[in-house]
Protein backbone atom coordinates (compact mmCIF):
# COMPACT_ATOMS: atom_id res chain seq x y z
CA UNK A 1 0.00 0.00 0.00
CA UNK A 2 2.96 2.42 0.88
CA UNK A 3 4.74 1.75 -2.44
CA UNK A 4 1.12 2.76 -4.24
CA UNK A 5 0.20 6.01 -1.72
CA UNK A 6 3.78 7.47 -1.84
CA UNK A 7 4.41 8.04 -5.58
CA UNK A 8 0.63 9.31 -5.34
CA UNK A 9 1.12 11.68 -3.08
CA UNK A 10 4.95 12.58 -4.82
CA UNK A 11 2.96 13.10 -8.09
CA UNK A 12 0.75 15.70 -6.63
CA UNK A 13 2.96 17.52 -4.59
CA UNK A 14 4.76 18.12 -7.75
CA UNK A 15 1.98 18.78 -9.73
CA UNK A 16 1.32 22.07 -7.12
CA UNK A 17 5.24 22.70 -7.44
CA UNK A 18 4.92 22.84 -11.05
CA UNK A 19 1.89 24.76 -10.77
CA UNK A 20 3.45 27.28 -8.39
CA UNK A 21 6.43 27.43 -10.27
CA UNK A 22 5.67 28.06 -14.27
CA UNK A 23 3.72 31.11 -12.97
CA UNK A 24 6.65 32.56 -10.71
CA UNK A 25 8.97 31.90 -13.19
CA UNK A 26 6.66 33.54 -16.14
CA UNK A 27 6.29 36.38 -14.23
CA UNK A 28 10.24 36.71 -13.27
CA UNK A 29 10.86 36.26 -16.75
CA UNK A 30 8.17 39.14 -17.88
CA UNK A 31 9.52 41.36 -14.70
CA UNK A 32 12.87 41.49 -15.80
CA UNK A 33 12.21 41.95 -19.21
CA UNK A 34 9.76 45.44 -18.17
CA UNK A 35 12.40 46.58 -16.30
CA UNK A 36 14.88 46.37 -19.37
CA UNK A 37 12.47 47.71 -21.54
CA UNK A 38 11.60 50.54 -19.15
CA UNK A 39 15.05 51.35 -19.14
CA UNK A 40 15.23 51.52 -22.90
CA UNK A 41 12.70 53.67 -23.44
CA UNK A 42 13.59 55.95 -20.98
CA UNK A 43 17.02 56.21 -23.37
CA UNK A 44 15.11 57.06 -25.89
CA UNK A 45 13.09 59.37 -24.32
CA UNK A 46 16.48 61.66 -23.43
CA UNK A 47 17.45 61.00 -26.87
CA UNK A 48 14.41 62.86 -28.30
CA UNK A 49 15.26 65.76 -26.29
CA UNK A 50 18.39 65.92 -27.59
CA UNK A 51 16.99 65.34 -30.82
CA UNK A 52 14.29 68.19 -30.20
CA UNK A 53 16.96 70.73 -29.19
CA UNK A 54 19.14 69.89 -32.38
CA UNK A 55 16.27 70.36 -34.49
CA UNK A 56 15.11 73.64 -33.59
CA UNK A 57 14.89 76.00 -36.07
CA UNK A 58 15.59 78.59 -33.16
CA UNK A 59 19.50 77.67 -33.73
CA UNK A 60 20.12 77.18 -37.78
CA UNK A 61 22.82 76.48 -39.83
CA UNK A 62 26.55 75.79 -37.95
CA UNK A 63 24.91 75.68 -34.77
CA UNK A 64 22.12 73.12 -35.68
CA UNK A 65 25.05 71.14 -37.66
CA UNK A 66 26.89 70.89 -34.20
CA UNK A 67 23.87 70.36 -32.25
CA UNK A 68 23.32 66.90 -34.20
CA UNK A 69 27.10 66.02 -33.59
CA UNK A 70 26.96 66.24 -30.32
CA UNK A 71 23.52 64.50 -30.50
CA UNK A 72 25.95 61.67 -32.88
CA UNK A 73 28.61 61.99 -30.13
CA UNK A 74 26.13 61.10 -27.42
CA UNK A 75 24.47 58.11 -29.37
CA UNK A 76 28.29 56.90 -30.14
CA UNK A 77 29.35 57.00 -26.26
CA UNK A 78 26.15 54.76 -25.54
CA UNK A 79 27.27 52.29 -28.62
CA UNK A 80 30.99 51.97 -27.47
CA UNK A 81 29.38 51.37 -23.16
CA UNK A 82 26.57 49.38 -23.74
CA UNK A 83 27.01 48.00 -26.94
CA UNK A 84 23.28 49.16 -27.42
CA UNK A 85 22.50 50.58 -31.38
CA UNK A 86 20.64 53.69 -31.41
CA UNK A 87 19.58 56.49 -33.74
CA UNK A 88 17.27 59.24 -35.10
CA UNK A 89 15.59 58.88 -38.31
CA UNK A 90 14.17 60.92 -40.12
CA UNK A 91 10.22 59.87 -41.31
CA UNK A 92 11.41 58.38 -44.87
CA UNK A 93 13.92 56.23 -42.47
CA UNK A 94 16.66 58.52 -43.18
CA UNK A 95 19.40 58.92 -40.47
CA UNK A 96 20.07 61.82 -38.56
CA UNK A 97 22.65 60.00 -36.73
CA UNK A 98 23.26 56.82 -35.97
CA UNK A 99 25.40 54.63 -33.61
CA UNK A 100 27.36 52.59 -35.23
CA UNK A 101 27.58 54.32 -38.73
CA UNK A 102 25.62 52.82 -41.56
CA UNK A 103 23.17 50.71 -39.29
CA UNK A 104 19.54 51.22 -40.29
CA UNK A 105 15.96 51.23 -39.17
CA UNK A 106 15.27 47.22 -38.22
CA UNK A 107 12.53 45.80 -40.38
CA UNK A 108 12.96 49.60 -42.23
CA UNK A 109 10.49 51.97 -42.27
CA UNK A 110 7.62 49.62 -42.39
CA UNK A 111 8.99 47.72 -38.82
CA UNK A 112 5.68 47.58 -36.20
CA UNK A 113 7.94 50.03 -33.66
CA UNK A 114 9.00 52.42 -36.07
CA UNK A 115 5.93 52.66 -37.70
CA UNK A 116 3.90 53.04 -34.02
CA UNK A 117 6.55 55.75 -33.29
CA UNK A 118 5.18 57.84 -36.47
CA UNK A 119 1.99 57.25 -35.66
CA UNK A 120 2.87 59.40 -31.93
CA UNK A 121 3.31 56.63 -29.53
CA UNK A 122 5.86 54.70 -27.79
CA UNK A 123 6.59 51.63 -28.85
CA UNK A 124 4.89 48.78 -26.39
CA UNK A 125 7.96 46.67 -26.48
CA UNK A 126 8.39 43.45 -28.31
CA UNK A 127 7.02 39.64 -27.11
CA UNK A 128 8.37 37.91 -24.67
CA UNK A 129 11.99 36.81 -24.59
CA UNK A 130 13.03 33.45 -23.16
CA UNK A 131 16.60 31.96 -22.44
CA UNK A 132 16.32 29.75 -25.29
CA UNK A 133 15.41 32.51 -27.79
CA UNK A 134 19.25 33.10 -28.93
CA UNK A 135 18.40 35.79 -31.82
CA UNK A 136 16.00 37.65 -30.54
CA UNK A 137 17.09 41.32 -30.23
CA UNK A 138 15.03 44.33 -28.11
CA UNK A 139 13.44 47.02 -30.62
CA UNK A 140 11.66 50.09 -28.91
CA UNK A 141 11.19 53.27 -30.59
CA UNK A 142 10.29 57.16 -29.68
CA UNK A 143 9.11 59.60 -31.19
CA UNK A 144 10.74 63.43 -31.57
CA UNK A 145 7.50 65.29 -31.64
CA UNK A 146 7.44 69.36 -32.46
CA UNK A 147 4.40 71.37 -32.64
CA UNK A 148 2.47 68.19 -32.48
CA UNK A 149 3.61 66.74 -35.32
CA UNK A 150 6.54 63.88 -35.38
CA UNK A 151 9.72 65.06 -37.11
CA UNK A 152 11.90 62.21 -36.55
CA UNK A 153 12.00 58.54 -34.51
CA UNK A 154 14.40 57.52 -32.06
CA UNK A 155 15.43 54.19 -32.50
CA UNK A 156 17.34 51.63 -30.26
CA UNK A 157 18.36 47.68 -30.84
CA UNK A 158 19.16 46.24 -27.75
CA UNK A 159 20.56 42.95 -27.59
CA UNK A 160 18.82 40.02 -25.43
CA UNK A 161 21.87 38.37 -24.10
CA UNK A 162 22.18 39.58 -20.39
CA UNK A 163 18.82 39.77 -20.29
CA UNK A 164 18.47 36.14 -20.83
CA UNK A 165 21.35 35.38 -18.46
CA UNK A 166 19.26 37.53 -16.02
CA UNK A 167 16.38 35.14 -16.71
CA UNK A 168 18.05 31.83 -16.16
CA UNK A 169 19.33 33.07 -13.30
CA UNK A 170 16.53 33.58 -11.61
CA UNK A 171 15.03 30.12 -12.83
CA UNK A 172 18.16 28.69 -11.59
CA UNK A 173 16.86 30.59 -8.53
CA UNK A 174 13.48 29.00 -8.60
CA UNK A 175 14.44 25.71 -9.78
CA UNK A 176 16.45 25.67 -6.79
CA UNK A 177 13.64 26.45 -4.39
CA UNK A 178 11.68 23.80 -6.36
CA UNK A 179 13.90 21.61 -5.72
CA UNK A 180 14.35 22.48 -1.99
CA UNK A 181 10.24 22.30 -1.75
CA UNK A 182 10.40 19.09 -3.62
CA UNK A 183 12.68 17.23 -0.90
CA UNK A 184 10.84 18.63 1.93
CA UNK A 185 7.49 17.40 0.14
CA UNK A 186 8.91 13.99 -0.26
CA UNK A 187 10.60 14.17 3.24
CA UNK A 188 6.79 15.23 4.45
CA UNK A 189 5.37 12.11 2.43
CA UNK A 190 7.29 10.00 3.75
CA UNK A 191 6.40 11.07 7.21
CA UNK A 192 2.36 11.45 6.07
CA UNK A 193 2.93 7.87 4.64
CA UNK A 194 4.10 6.23 7.72
CA UNK A 195 2.05 8.26 9.92
CA UNK A 196 -0.91 7.07 8.15
CA UNK A 197 0.12 3.38 7.40
CA UNK A 198 1.10 2.60 11.03
CA UNK A 199 -1.77 1.45 12.11
CA UNK A 200 -2.78 -0.06 9.21
CA UNK A 201 0.79 -2.37 9.48
CA UNK A 202 -0.05 -2.54 13.11
CA UNK A 203 -3.02 -4.25 12.44
CA UNK A 204 -1.54 -6.56 9.83
CA UNK A 205 0.82 -7.98 12.46
CA UNK A 206 -2.17 -8.49 15.19
CA UNK A 207 -4.42 -10.09 11.99
CA UNK A 208 -0.84 -12.58 10.97
CA UNK A 209 -1.06 -12.94 15.31
CA UNK A 210 -4.76 -14.21 15.53
CA UNK A 211 -4.54 -16.06 11.95
CA UNK A 212 -1.48 -18.31 13.95
CA UNK A 213 -3.24 -18.53 16.89
CA UNK A 214 -2.03 -15.44 19.62
CA UNK A 215 -5.61 -14.70 19.89
CA UNK A 216 -4.06 -12.30 22.83
CA UNK A 217 -2.63 -9.96 20.18
CA UNK A 218 -4.29 -6.05 20.38
CA UNK A 219 -4.10 -2.84 18.82
CA UNK A 220 -3.01 0.34 20.51
CA UNK A 221 -5.63 2.74 18.85
CA UNK A 222 -3.01 5.90 19.70
CA UNK A 223 -1.49 7.12 16.41
CA UNK A 224 -2.57 7.33 12.90
CA UNK A 225 -5.89 9.16 11.04
CA UNK A 226 -8.56 9.07 12.89
CA UNK A 227 -10.94 6.74 11.07
CA UNK A 228 -7.77 4.26 11.28
CA UNK A 229 -7.97 4.45 15.20
CA UNK A 230 -11.50 3.90 14.58
CA UNK A 231 -10.39 0.54 12.98
CA UNK A 232 -8.42 -0.03 15.17
CA UNK A 233 -11.03 -0.24 18.08
CA UNK A 234 -13.57 -2.24 16.14
CA UNK A 235 -10.61 -4.89 15.43
CA UNK A 236 -9.94 -5.06 19.34
CA UNK A 237 -13.58 -5.42 19.89
CA UNK A 238 -13.98 -8.07 17.49
CA UNK A 239 -10.76 -9.58 18.61
CA UNK A 240 -12.10 -9.41 21.86
CA UNK A 241 -15.36 -11.49 20.61
CA UNK A 242 -13.47 -13.79 18.68
CA UNK A 243 -11.33 -14.75 21.72
CA UNK A 244 -14.59 -14.75 24.33
CA UNK A 245 -16.21 -17.44 21.70
CA UNK A 246 -13.47 -19.53 20.97
CA UNK A 247 -12.59 -20.17 24.42
CA UNK A 248 -16.03 -20.91 25.22
CA UNK A 249 -15.80 -23.14 23.01
CA UNK A 250 -12.74 -24.84 24.15
CA UNK A 251 -13.99 -25.05 27.85
CA UNK A 252 -17.06 -26.58 26.39
CA UNK A 253 -14.65 -29.41 24.46
CA UNK A 254 -12.80 -29.68 27.42
CA UNK A 255 -15.61 -29.66 29.78
CA UNK A 256 -17.80 -32.36 27.89
CA UNK A 257 -14.71 -34.47 27.17
CA UNK A 258 -13.96 -34.60 30.84
CA UNK A 259 -17.35 -35.63 32.39
CA UNK A 260 -17.27 -38.68 29.80
CA UNK A 261 -14.32 -39.54 30.21
CA UNK A 262 -15.55 -41.18 33.60
CA UNK A 263 -18.61 -42.62 32.61
CA UNK A 264 -16.93 -44.20 29.73
CA UNK A 265 -14.29 -45.82 32.00
CA UNK A 266 -16.97 -46.90 34.02
CA UNK A 267 -18.80 -48.42 30.80
CA UNK A 268 -15.84 -49.89 29.74
CA UNK A 269 -15.04 -51.52 33.03
CA UNK A 270 -18.61 -53.26 32.41
CA UNK A 271 -18.03 -54.46 29.49
CA UNK A 272 -14.92 -56.05 30.27
CA UNK A 273 -17.01 -57.67 33.40
CA UNK A 274 -19.65 -59.15 30.73
CA UNK A 275 -16.91 -60.36 28.91
CA UNK A 276 -15.88 -62.70 31.46
CA UNK A 277 -19.41 -64.32 30.94
CA UNK A 278 -18.90 -64.39 27.01
CA UNK A 279 -16.91 -66.89 24.83
CA UNK A 280 -13.53 -65.22 24.44
CA UNK A 281 -13.66 -65.66 20.67
CA UNK A 282 -17.05 -63.34 20.72
CA UNK A 283 -16.82 -60.77 18.20
CA UNK A 284 -19.49 -58.75 19.15
CA UNK A 285 -17.86 -58.46 22.51
CA UNK A 286 -14.31 -57.63 20.56
CA UNK A 287 -16.37 -55.02 18.63
CA UNK A 288 -18.07 -53.09 21.39
CA UNK A 289 -15.02 -53.34 23.51
CA UNK A 290 -12.95 -51.80 20.65
CA UNK A 291 -15.67 -49.19 19.70
CA UNK A 292 -15.56 -47.76 23.23
CA UNK A 293 -11.71 -47.86 23.28
CA UNK A 294 -11.88 -45.37 20.25
CA UNK A 295 -14.73 -43.33 21.98
CA UNK A 296 -12.05 -42.92 25.07
CA UNK A 297 -9.01 -42.75 22.22
CA UNK A 298 -11.02 -39.59 20.69
CA UNK A 299 -12.33 -37.84 24.08
CA UNK A 300 -8.47 -37.69 25.65
CA UNK A 301 -7.79 -36.48 21.94
CA UNK A 302 -10.04 -33.77 21.70
CA UNK A 303 -8.78 -32.71 25.64
CA UNK A 304 -5.38 -32.40 24.31
CA UNK A 305 -6.59 -30.56 21.63
CA UNK A 306 -8.46 -27.83 23.97
CA UNK A 307 -5.37 -27.49 26.06
CA UNK A 308 -2.57 -27.09 23.49
CA UNK A 309 -5.18 -24.10 21.63
CA UNK A 310 -6.21 -22.62 25.12
CA UNK A 311 -3.38 -22.43 26.80
CA UNK A 312 -0.23 -20.10 27.02
CA UNK A 313 3.25 -21.04 26.29
CA UNK A 314 5.92 -21.06 28.74
CA UNK A 315 8.77 -19.37 26.04
CA UNK A 316 12.23 -19.58 26.67
CA UNK A 317 15.54 -20.27 25.45
CA UNK A 318 15.83 -24.12 24.84
CA UNK A 319 18.59 -26.46 24.14
CA UNK A 320 16.57 -27.60 21.24
CA UNK A 321 19.39 -30.32 20.09
CA UNK A 322 19.24 -31.96 23.85
CA UNK A 323 15.43 -32.02 23.72
CA UNK A 324 15.54 -33.98 20.32
CA UNK A 325 18.09 -36.47 21.80
CA UNK A 326 16.32 -36.96 24.93
CA UNK A 327 12.81 -37.58 23.25
CA UNK A 328 14.80 -40.22 20.54
CA UNK A 329 15.85 -41.71 23.76
CA UNK A 330 13.05 -42.02 25.68
CA UNK A 331 11.21 -43.59 22.75
CA UNK A 332 14.07 -46.21 21.62
CA UNK A 333 12.69 -48.91 23.42
CA UNK A 334 9.46 -48.84 21.78
CA UNK A 335 11.05 -48.71 18.44
CA UNK A 336 13.00 -51.70 19.44
CA UNK A 337 10.16 -54.01 20.72
CA UNK A 338 8.57 -52.93 16.99
CA UNK A 339 11.44 -54.08 15.51
CA UNK A 340 12.29 -50.66 13.94
CA UNK A 341 15.75 -48.51 13.86
CA UNK A 342 15.26 -45.13 15.34
CA UNK A 343 18.63 -42.77 15.16
CA UNK A 344 19.17 -39.21 15.96
CA UNK A 345 21.86 -37.08 13.63
CA UNK A 346 22.94 -33.59 13.50
CA UNK A 347 24.12 -30.94 15.51
CA UNK A 348 25.39 -31.86 19.40
CA UNK A 349 24.14 -28.44 20.74
CA UNK A 350 21.31 -25.86 19.12
CA UNK A 351 19.38 -22.99 20.86
CA UNK A 352 15.82 -21.73 20.05
CA UNK A 353 12.84 -20.30 21.07
CA UNK A 354 10.18 -22.84 22.67
CA UNK A 355 8.50 -23.85 25.08
CA UNK A 356 10.02 -26.82 26.51
CA UNK A 357 6.48 -28.77 27.02
CA UNK A 358 4.81 -27.93 24.23
CA UNK A 359 7.81 -28.78 22.50
CA UNK A 360 8.37 -32.20 23.56
CA UNK A 361 4.66 -33.14 23.57
CA UNK A 362 4.75 -32.19 19.64
CA UNK A 363 7.85 -34.51 19.57
CA UNK A 364 6.33 -37.27 21.28
CA UNK A 365 3.24 -37.32 18.58
CA UNK A 366 5.62 -36.78 15.43
CA UNK A 367 8.16 -40.10 16.63
CA UNK A 368 4.76 -42.22 17.93
CA UNK A 369 3.34 -41.36 14.41
CA UNK A 370 6.49 -42.35 12.45
CA UNK A 371 6.84 -45.47 14.72
CA UNK A 372 3.60 -46.53 13.89
CA UNK A 373 3.31 -46.40 10.40
CA UNK A 374 6.85 -48.02 10.10
CA UNK A 375 6.53 -51.63 9.18
CA UNK A 376 9.15 -53.80 11.30
CA UNK A 377 12.66 -53.68 9.71
CA UNK A 378 12.46 -50.15 9.01
CA UNK A 379 13.80 -46.88 10.01
CA UNK A 380 13.23 -43.70 11.19
CA UNK A 381 15.44 -40.44 11.36
CA UNK A 382 15.48 -37.94 13.06
CA UNK A 383 17.60 -35.07 11.94
CA UNK A 384 18.61 -31.85 13.44
CA UNK A 385 20.31 -28.44 11.53
CA UNK A 386 20.53 -24.99 13.28
CA UNK A 387 19.82 -22.47 10.28
CA UNK A 388 20.39 -18.73 10.14
CA UNK A 389 17.01 -17.90 11.49
CA UNK A 390 15.71 -21.23 13.04
CA UNK A 391 16.53 -25.07 14.39
CA UNK A 392 14.78 -27.17 12.39
CA UNK A 393 13.96 -31.08 13.40
CA UNK A 394 13.02 -33.58 10.37
CA UNK A 395 12.25 -36.66 11.11
CA UNK A 396 11.74 -38.97 7.96
CA UNK A 397 10.34 -42.67 8.40
CA UNK A 398 10.19 -45.51 5.73
CA UNK A 399 6.28 -46.32 6.35
CA UNK A 400 3.85 -46.28 3.14
CA UNK A 401 3.71 -42.52 3.09
CA UNK A 402 0.98 -40.64 1.98
CA UNK A 403 -0.17 -39.12 -1.73
CA UNK A 404 -0.19 -35.54 -3.18
CA UNK A 405 -3.39 -34.43 -2.55
CA UNK A 406 -3.21 -36.55 1.05
CA UNK A 407 -0.22 -34.24 2.14
CA UNK A 408 -2.46 -31.26 1.23
CA UNK A 409 -5.09 -32.46 4.32
CA UNK A 410 -2.51 -34.01 7.02
CA UNK A 411 -3.50 -31.58 10.23
CA UNK A 412 -6.78 -31.16 9.68
CA UNK A 413 -9.06 -32.40 12.71
CA UNK A 414 -10.14 -35.85 12.66
CA UNK A 415 -8.87 -36.76 8.82
CA UNK A 416 -7.05 -39.96 8.41
CA UNK A 417 -6.29 -41.00 5.30
CA UNK A 418 -8.62 -43.99 3.84
CA UNK A 419 -5.45 -46.63 3.23
CA UNK A 420 -4.62 -46.17 7.29
CA UNK A 421 -7.81 -46.97 8.89
CA UNK A 422 -6.73 -49.82 10.31
CA UNK A 423 -3.84 -48.25 11.85
CA UNK A 424 -5.04 -46.84 15.81
CA UNK A 425 -5.51 -43.32 16.43
CA UNK A 426 -8.21 -40.69 16.42
CA UNK A 427 -6.79 -38.07 13.44
CA UNK A 428 -6.32 -35.48 16.09
CA UNK A 429 -2.44 -36.05 16.89
CA UNK A 430 -0.67 -33.65 14.18
CA UNK A 431 -3.74 -30.85 14.70
CA UNK A 432 -2.58 -30.77 18.46
CA UNK A 433 1.13 -31.00 17.52
CA UNK A 434 0.28 -27.66 15.25
CA UNK A 435 -1.37 -25.96 18.01
CA UNK A 436 1.53 -26.57 20.07
CA UNK A 437 3.92 -25.21 17.72
CA UNK A 438 2.03 -22.35 17.01
CA UNK A 439 1.54 -21.17 20.16
CA UNK A 440 5.63 -21.24 20.49
CA UNK A 441 6.05 -19.70 17.53
CA UNK A 442 7.35 -22.53 15.22
CA UNK A 443 6.36 -24.12 12.37
CA UNK A 444 5.19 -27.80 10.44
CA UNK A 445 5.42 -28.52 7.61
CA UNK A 446 5.23 -32.04 5.67
CA UNK A 447 6.64 -33.72 2.83
CA UNK A 448 7.08 -36.74 0.89
CA UNK A 449 10.66 -39.12 1.84
CA UNK A 450 12.61 -41.19 -1.08
CA UNK A 451 11.87 -43.80 -2.11
CA UNK A 452 8.51 -43.87 0.45
CA UNK A 453 7.36 -42.78 3.55
CA UNK A 454 6.59 -39.05 5.53
CA UNK A 455 9.27 -36.27 6.11
CA UNK A 456 7.80 -34.21 9.27
CA UNK A 457 9.60 -30.61 9.30
CA UNK A 458 9.56 -28.82 12.27
CA UNK A 459 11.04 -25.08 12.45
CA UNK A 460 11.73 -23.29 15.77
CA UNK A 461 12.80 -19.60 15.94
CA UNK A 462 16.24 -18.86 17.40
CA UNK A 463 14.79 -15.77 18.43
CA UNK A 464 11.84 -14.32 20.82
CA UNK A 465 9.25 -13.04 18.63
CA UNK A 466 7.99 -9.66 19.50
CA UNK A 467 4.83 -10.41 20.88
CA UNK A 468 6.96 -12.88 23.34
CA UNK A 469 5.40 -13.42 26.28
CA UNK A 470 7.86 -15.76 28.53
CA UNK A 471 6.91 -16.39 32.00
CA UNK A 472 3.17 -18.06 30.90
CA UNK A 473 2.31 -21.71 32.64
CA UNK A 474 1.63 -24.37 30.27
CA UNK A 475 0.72 -27.65 31.09
CA UNK A 476 1.19 -31.18 29.78
CA UNK A 477 -0.90 -32.65 27.54
CA UNK A 478 -3.45 -35.51 29.18
CA UNK A 479 -2.43 -39.18 28.57
CA UNK A 480 -3.24 -40.42 25.35
CA UNK A 481 -3.34 -37.22 23.60
CA UNK A 482 -0.29 -37.27 21.58
CA UNK A 483 -1.23 -40.10 19.37
CA UNK A 484 -2.32 -39.67 16.00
Amino acid sequence: MRSRLLPLLIVLLTGVLLALGIPLATSQARSEQQRVVVDRIDDTARFASLTQFAADSAAPGAAGRQRLATLGDELATYHDVYGIKAGVFQRDGEPLAVAPAGWEVPGGVGGEEFAEALAGRRSQGPAQVWPWALDRRLVVASPVIRDGDVIAVVVIDSPTGPLRSRILRGWLGIAAGEAAAMLLAVAAAFGLTRWVLRPVRVLDRATHAITTGSLTARVAAASGPPELRSLARSFNEMADHVEEVLEQQRAFVADASHQLRNPLAALLLRIDLLGLELPEDNEEFASVRAEGVRLARVLDGLLGLALAEGTPADLRVTDVAALARERVDAWRPVADRRGVTLRFEGASAATGWADPVGLSSALDAIVDNALKFTPGGGEVRVVLTPNGESVTIETADDGPGLAGDELDRIGDRFWRSGRHQNVSGSGLGLSIVAALLAAGGATITYAANEPHGLRVIVAVPRHAPEDAAPGAVSRELPPGAAGA
